[in-house]
């Protein structure tokens, strides 16, 4: 009985708060509003689970069901707290790209039943991500700055300053590691390993540029430069396919177009949206994800200022205001939604 008036009472006040319109700055006190760090559906037809640094991924007989949670993860470390519309920014993100770039590649997507989800083909990936860079950025510069001259196999030039643009894009693929991080590889090294054979490989080479092109240009058009971006590929079909997301900000780090060329003149650094400012801010604060090394706490403020920095972005790249999902009973949401369609 007791549980019964419990649940009338926060009914009420619910609907009053939204007919008010006091939801948001309800949410904006309560920041962390129970962002999602991890779910725990049991769906139809079910198989397994698989957590990934991001995404909880659900596997049915045919197909994968993808929840898109807040977590956050920076030099392959998974970060303890979530970033509050994190995961919903990421899935509309890549279901806009997908959607744009199916002409280049076939994609893994059936259908985006929920802001935070996407259901979609089981397909075979390929153990390596194709990082594909533009600019001399993140872990590039970082190699670089250590002297280094070769990166991935690739031969770097001489005097280049940090986020200065390259000739051309490079690829740069990694492993894909699922404890620890992930380790830089070459052409040769994937081909002779048996990682990917040729023929694959110059295919995945292909769709890379190709994909690298479109979202360059894509980006452009918003005022922004695509810098560097990391793109999955798996086969389904025996087609290759592209899954997971592209051109996130979790996989991707963009600059503002407007000021590029005169902050890089007087050597400043660059306006950007992606979360290279949160990697910056840890390795102020110490960690670099090597061994023995503690997480810094987040605050509020820090967490509040990523979830700013991530719906920036949306805005800015998408050209639309971000609308906020509901997150009251947010994990009921989603199921629901998810069971609808499967």
């Amino acid at each position: 009985m007791k549980f019964n008036i419990y649940n009338n009472l926060k009914e009420k006040l619910l609907k009053k708060l939204i007919s008010q319109n006091l939801i948001g700055k309800l949410e904006k006190i309560f920041i962390m509003y129970n962002g999602i760090i991890s779910t725990d559906f049991q769906f139809n037809s079910q198989i397994s689970k698989y957590e990934g640094k991001v995404r909880d991924v659900y596997h049915l007989e045919d197909k994968i069901i993808m929840v898109v949670t807040d977590r956050v993860s920076c030099f392959d470390v998974i970060l303890p707290k979530p970033i509050p519309y994190k995961g919903q920014i990421l899935n509309q993100i890549a279901e806009k790209f997908l959607k744009m770039t199916k002409n280049i590649v076939p994609n893994w997507v059936e259908s985006v039943p929920d802001p935070n989800v996407t259901i979609g083909k089981k397909c075979n990936p390929f153990d390596i991500e194709m990082v594909i860079r533009g600019y001399l950025s993140g872990h590039a510069w970082r190699e670089y700055k250590l002297g280094k001259r070769e990166l991935c196999g690739v031969e770097l030039p001489n005097g280049m300053k940090e986020n200065d643009k390259f000739p051309s894009p490079i690829i740069t693929p990694t492993s894909k590691a699922q404890v620890g991080h992930d380790m830089d590889l070459s052409k040769d090294d994937i081909i002779q390993s048996g990682l990917i054979n040729k023929s694959d490989y110059n295919k995945l080479e292909e769709f890379t540029y190709a994909l690298f092109e479109t979202g360059t240009n894509y980006a452009k058009s918003r005022g922004l430069l695509l810098v560097d971006t990391k793109y999955e590929f798996a086969v389904y079909n025996e087609k290759i396919h592209i899954i997971d997301e592209i051109h996130t900000p979790d996989s991707s780090r963009y600059f503002y177009e407007e000021s590029y060329e005169d902050l890089q003149s007087r050597g400043e650094k660059q306006r950007q949206l992606s979360k290279e400012f949160l990697r910056e801010w840890l390795i102020e604060n110490g960690f670099q994800g090597n061994e023995g090394e503690e997480v810094p706490e987040m605050n509020d403020s820090i967490i509040s200022s990523v979830s700013e920095r991530y719906i920036e972005l949306y805005e800015n790249l998408i050209g639309e205001k971000f609308e906020k999902r509901n997150t009251i009973d947010i994990l009921n949401q989603i199921e629901q939604n998810v069971n609808k369609v499967i």
